[in-house]
């Protein structure tokens, strides 16, 4: 049986952009697809030359989807968009998501920040509950005995 625990570090994902992104990865190698096979006069090359542009879009847009901030005992493996990031509890200082802020962001011990892309504004109040979990879930995982 889950504990509150094990709902506490679940992943944290996305879900408008990962629908979003999806549904545009789909459409646009489709329409990638039929270009290339129904567009008169494209020599062997330019139809080579749309299918790889077709699967760039679609390799981001996979790579949008799939960004996400999975924790683990020993830290946070934070995935965004083009770098994967793995941070110690130790080195979580805060975590904020205030108004302006397109996703979470991490203050880290070396002064430097991190954004978890995982928690997007465009979630709305899902956005703010994921952020007072990984909140909740920092301030519990960096507790020391001094701080009882």
């Amino acid at each position: 049986m889950p504990t509150p625990d094990d709902a506490l570090a679940a992943p944290f994902r996305p879900r408008l952009a990962r629908v979003v992104t999806l549904a545009v990865a789909v459409v646009v190698l489709a329409l990638t697809a039929v270009l290339v096979l129904t567009m008169p006069g494209l020599a062997p090359l330019d139809q080579t030359g749309f299918a790889l542009f077709g699967l760039l879009i679609a390799w981001f847009c996979w790579r949008q989807a799939s960004v996400r901030a999975v924790p683990d005992a020993t830290g946070l493996l934070v995935r965004n968009l083009l770098v994967t990031t793995h941070v110690d509890w130790a080195q979580i200082v805060s975590v904020r998501f205030g108004q302006g802020r397109a996703w979470v962001q991490l203050d880290l011990a070396d002064g430097d920040t991190l954004a978890v892309m995982g928690v997007q504004r465009a979630d709305g109040a899902f956005a703010e509950q994921e952020a007072r979990r990984l909140a909740t879930l920092v301030a519990r995982r960096t507790t020391t005995a001094r701080d009882d």
